[in-house]
């Protein structure tokens, strides 16, 4: 897993404080995304820096809350250490409302491996809240639907960004380890690998293509892949007739309001 340098790490907190500051919100947890805590990133890959935060009560406390924003962007840069930095962060209650339809960006963002900064006071009830919210059917669709995207915008051609492949073939697999019941998907690409991908040419391939990553460039681009094409095609073709996991209730909204109520008080108090 990719470790993070101590002065890059000193300038996220330090990001993350300045946020704080100008926006008059409490950060209560932080992470790395994306292909850091994925395992293959490039030498040169950006930090995807994810957070969430919590507003004061009385901001929530509004008839113009549905209007107000609940997101928080800074532009992508550079820092002094030449470390390009991406950070960007959701509202508490907009996170509450993206697990209820088991998005799966807030759930892998709380089962990174990379975390920053967090509140043990709450992120923990967030987690468990995380795993009790999981939808197979709705993930399924995210994943596939990802992967199919990756392929047709991005794979099709007779030339490709090599990272790319990454963006198909993670959330295929991800797609099988939803289908064999496995539950919430590990954030690790090797973890599903090993679990739903046997040895052979597949798993060479990929390994293989790992190493190159880790020691190239984002931009790398070069021929198709056979071995990997052809397996990107097979599951999506497979995937064009298969039977998705059976659809299941959602987390009750008063469970998440519950949640929602708890946290701001114990940020705030």
């Amino acid at each position: 897993m990719s470790s993070i340098p101590e002065q890059v790490r000193a300038e996220i907190l330090e990001r993350l404080r300045a946020i704080e500051a100008e926006e008059g919100v409490r950060i209560v947890y932080a992470c790395e995304s994306g292909s850091r805590t994925w395992g293959f990133p490039s030498a040169d890959s950006d930090f995807d820096i994810r957070f969430l935060y919590v507003r004061p009560p009385d901001w929530y406390l509004s008839i113009n809350v549905e209007r107000r924003p609940d997101v928080l962007r800074r532009p992508i840069g550079a820092s002094e250490s030449g470390a390009v930095l991406d950070p960007a962060g959701w509202d508490l209650r907009n996170t509450l409302r993206l697990l209820r339809r088991s998005n799966a960006s807030p759930q892998e963002w709380l089962r990174s491996p990379i975390v920053y900064r967090e509140n043990e006071a709450v992120v923990p009830a967030l987690r468990a809240l995380a795993a009790e919210a999981f939808r197979p059917l709705a993930v399924y669709h995210h994943y596939r639907s990802m992967a199919k995207g990756t392929y047709h915008d991005h794979l099709a051609g007779p030339e490709v960004n090599t990272k790319k492949y990454f963006y198909a073939l993670r959330p295929l697999l991800n797609v099988r380890w939803i289908e064999a019941g496995f539950g919430p998907v590990p954030t690790a690409f090797s973890a599903v690998l090993d679990a739903v991908s046997p040895p052979g040419p597949l798993r060479a391939t990929v390994d293989a293509l790992i190493d190159a990553k880790r020691s190239g460039s984002e931009g790398d681009a070069a021929a198709r892949i056979p071995v990997l094409q052809t397996f990107i095609e097979g599951e999506l073709e497979r995937l064009e007739k298969a039977t998705p996991p059976p659809a299941t209730d959602p987390i009750s909204a008063g469970r998440l309001d519950a949640v929602f109520r708890s946290v701001v008080r114990q940020v705030w108090a």
